[in-house]
């Protein structure tokens, strides 16, 4: 059975930081790109961050670039988001994604940025 399941969402503050997990399994994690999507209330669903299967390649969303940082652990079937400097508009459902031939998704993590 292939879960992908989300935790370290919550409420913080504008300015604070959270760090994200997903924890896969039931497929072989160490193939598969990663990547972590968000959506706002009314908003399409958005690319926050992608890492290749290695781990030797990572891409960001443009309205995150410098503030986020993506990494794995191939050896945990963990994938991590470390998101700084974090501004209200960040707010919203971070969703876990797997890729290769098939693609699989997590429930989803609220982030409320809120002061």
């Amino acid at each position: 059975q292939v879960q992908l399941v989300e935790s370290g969402g919550g409420l913080v503050q504008p300015g604070g930081s959270l760090r994200l997990s997903c924890a896969a399994s039931g497929f072989s994690f160490s193939r598969f790109d990663m990547s972590w999507y968000r959506q706002a209330t009314g908003k399409e669903r958005e690319l926050v961050a992608s890492i290749r299967s290695t781990g030797r390649t990572t891409t960001y969303g443009d309205s995150v670039k410098g503030r986020a940082t993506i990494s794995r652990d191939n050896t945990k079937n963990l994938v991590h988001l470390q998101m700084n400097s974090l501004k209200i508009e960040d707010t919203a459902v971070y969703y876990c994604n797997a890729k290769e031939w098939v693609e699989y998704w997590g429930q989803g993590t609220q982030v409320t940025v809120s002061s």
